[in-house]
């Protein structure tokens, strides 16, 4: 057996019993640098010896008590680090939680004012798909360019009929406080043109995305994905004490 486990077991012997299992756990807080979080969790599947080769530089010339002290420090500090670490992902999450609010309100006001979706007839009476739509730019900036979501939906239908994104190029752009009304052509063979679509349908368009006169996007943050928001939530319920002033 190593000298190092002898040395171990000996410390371990010396102790009063119901303080053994707390010595083992500080053995394995004190070899923490050397093994995985999944180890650490599940000190029983590290080894004596593994336990004794990681922690024995640490502990030496510790009593068993010193140890368990020792382990308290370490946990202490991890745990203030993990804390720190917590609070500035908290921050990032919510700066970029925020900016993208800020964005997605500018957006909207780009409003599209009307929306309608219909089957008409070619010049050569077959059904086409069409779409007309009202805006109103109510933003600062000149658009060139906007990127649109529409769904098409009926009161007796649980599933839209359709769901899809599509862009728009402005000729000549669109000025702020300018008005304008598009119609729109979509192609007869994509999900547009179902005939089986029915009349009485809604259309609701939403502004996805917006571009400058340049082509530049505007006001583009990105939300949060899914783990972001649930991480942010998690956090903040976590650490809804903390000042907003010392996360920022």
């Amino acid at each position: 057996m190593p000298a190092a486990v002898v040395s171990i077991e000996n410390v371990r012997e010396a102790m009063p019993a119901y303080k053994r299992d707390e010595f083992d756990k500080a053995l394995a807080i004190m070899a923490m640098p050397s093994f995985s979080s999944v180890a650490l969790l599940s000190p029983q599947r590290m080894n004596a010896a593994e336990i004794a080769e990681s922690a024995n530089v640490r502990m030496h010339g510790l009593t068993g008590d010193q140890v368990i002290d020792r382990a308290d420090d370490i946990l202490r500090e991890r745990r203030a680090r993990e804390r720190e670490q917590a609070i500035t992902t908290l921050a990032r999450l919510t700066e970029k939680q925020t900016q993208a609010e800020k964005d997605r309100e500018h957006r909207e006001r780009f409003s599209i004012d009307s929306a309608r979706y219909y089957m008409s007839q070619s010049p050569y009476g077959t059904p086409e798909p069409a779409v007309d739509i009202e805006v109103t730019n109510n933003t600062e900036q000149a658009v060139s360019q906007v990127f649109l979501r529409g769904v098409v939906t009926s009161t007796e239908r649980s599933v839209p009929w359709i769901d899809e994104t599509f862009y728009y190029v402005i000729a000549g752009g669109l000025e702020a406080g300018e008005t304008a009304t598009w119609r729109l052509a979509p192609n007869r063979f994509s999900a547009w043109g179902n005939t089986q679509i029915p009349s009485n349908v809604t259309l609701t368009v939403t502004v996805e995305g917006l571009n400058d006169a340049q082509g530049n996007p505007l006001w583009d943050s990105p939300a949060l994905s899914e783990s972001e928001a649930a991480r942010l939530e998690h956090l903040s319920h976590e650490y809804q004490g903390v000042a907003l002033s010392s996360i920022m």
